[in-house]
Formats: C-alpha cells, sequence, structure tokens
C-alpha cells in the first residue's frame, strides 16, 4: 500500500507533512506538558518527526503507523539521527482501524482524519486505545472564513465549503461528541508557507532529474499552478491546528 505518488514527490524532502514548523512541534509538547516514559500512538505519523523529536526532548516512546514505505523508511532514519530508535517504532501498514496492543497516553491523527471517515470516526478509533485520562490529538483544517464560492472551496483542495468548519465550530463539535478541548496549537500564516512552498523546489529538482519519467508532466503542471492557486486560496482561506482532547468526565 502506499499513497498516491504525487504526494511521495512533493513532500519527499519534508520533515512534517503539515503546516507545522519543528517550532510549533516543540510549542505543541511543552502545551501537552508530557511525562518521560509517556507512550504516544501516532496514526499517519508521516516521516516520524513528530515522535521522534518528542522522544528526543521529553523521553517519550511510541508508535507511528502510515501507509507510504518512503515516509516510513524516512522516520526510522530520523530516530537513528536524533538517537531515539530504542525509544519509538514506525510501521507501514494502514492506519485505518489501528488499536495498540497496550493503552497509550496519546493518541493521535495529525493530517490524516479520513482514516476514520472524518473528525469524528477519527475520534472514536483513537479512543480504543486510549487508557483513561488520556488525550486524542486531532490535526485538522478549519476556514479562516467562508469561501464564497465551491470554486474557492476547491480550490484549497477541499472537495466542497462543507469539508470544513469554521474554527468556532470545529471546537464546538468536539463538545457535541463529549470531548472537552483542553489545548490547541495553530498553523500561521507562515508555517503555511514552509508546508507549501517547500514543496515547489523539490517539484522542481525532481523534474531536473527526471525529465523522461512518465509521471513528469503531472508534476510540471502542478508545480506552474501550485504557487498562484496557494496564494489565492489556501493562504486566505484554509486554516490548521492540532486540537487535544480528553473525554468529559462530568
Amino acid at each position: 500500500m502506499d499513497i498516491p505518488r504525487i504526494f511521495n514527490i512533493t513532500e519527499s524532502a519534508h520533515l512534517i507533512h503539515n503546516p507545522f514548523t519543528p517550532e510549533k512541534l516543540a510549542t505543541l509538547g511543552a502545551a501537552l506538558r508530557l511525562e518521560p516514559g509517556t507512550r504516544v500512538l501516532d496514526l499517519g505519523s508521516g516521516s516520524g518527526e513528530m515522535l521522534c523529536r518528542w522522544a528526543r526532548d521529553y523521553g517519550i516512546g511510541g508508535t507511528g503507523i502510515d501507509m507510504s514505505p518512503l515516509f516510513t523508511e524516512q522516520a526510522r532514519r530520523r530516530a537513528d539521527e536524533l538517537g531515539v530508535a530504542d525509544l519509538v517504532e514506525f510501521i507501514h501498514a494502514d492506519a485505518a482501524g489501528y488499536i495498540a496492543d497496550e493503552k497509550v497516553g496519546v493518541a493521535a491523527c495529525v493530517g490524516a482524519t479520513w482514516i476514520g471517515g472524518g473528525v469524528a470516526g477519527a475520534i472514536e478509533l483513537l479512543a480504543k486505545s486510549l487508557r483513561t485520562g488520556g488525550i486524542i490529538l486531532i490535526g485538522e483544517p478549519y476556514w479562516l472564513q467562508l469561501p464564497p464560492t465551491e470554486k474557492v472551496a476547491k480550490g484549497c483542495r477541499a472537495g466542497a465549503i462543507s469539508d470544513f468548519l469554521l474554527l468556532p465550530e470545529l471546537l464546538a463539535s468536539f463538545g457535541n461528541l463529549d470531548y472537552d478541548v483542553v489545548e490547541m496549537v495553530l498553523a500561521d500564516q507562515d508555517s503555511w508557507d514552509r508546508y507549501e512552498a517547500a514543496k515547489w523546489l523539490t517539484m522542481r529538482r525532481w523534474l531536473e532529474t527526471n525529465p523522461d519519467d512518465d509521471f513528469a508532466k503531472e508534476v510540471r503542471a502542478e508545480l506552474t499552478s501550485a504557487p498562484e492557486r496557494y496564494a489565492t486560496y489556501t493562504r486566505e482561506y484554509l486554516g490548521w491546528g492540532v486540537f487535544a482532547l480528553m473525554s468529559r468526565v462530568m
């Protein structure tokens, strides 16, 4: 199994496959007050930067599951680079339906809620791996402002305006699922720029070394359209954040 090839190409040089910077990951880890020995499950772990950095900085342990062989291998190399291969493991598998053998203190799905069919399904899946009193992390887009047309929504790579909520509505939706929002860290325009713009140089370098590849036309089309599309649509309308949730007990 693997993710679509375009993502393997455009994000092959990314350490973080969402609009977070290393500084944002550090802020999130500090905000969660992670204690040494905490076990973390990360569904859709990408290249493993969150688990690896938190293992190095906070002494957590954990498991990441991702369906990209490329990203999974990159995650294992990153664990070696940061000296935490004894604390974290990365498994190439479909995260949909994955349940940890032992309950964890933090269960995360950061930017891959599609594995549960949406936010509610992802939370339900993560809860099956979570110990009592643990924290669920959900990484999810939201509208900074409602797109005026469906064309604008599609320019943000959404299927429709209804795919995402405004931030107050997204926060309210967690409460409707009987969860307290106990922390959040949001992307900003700079972190969005770093996520999106870094893809453009990666695509250009790939085209230079793979001019005869059957996929080159698709990559060329993406590189040609991506900067203007991002500046016109995503940068103006789409937000992204990680939200920490705890099940309500009263």
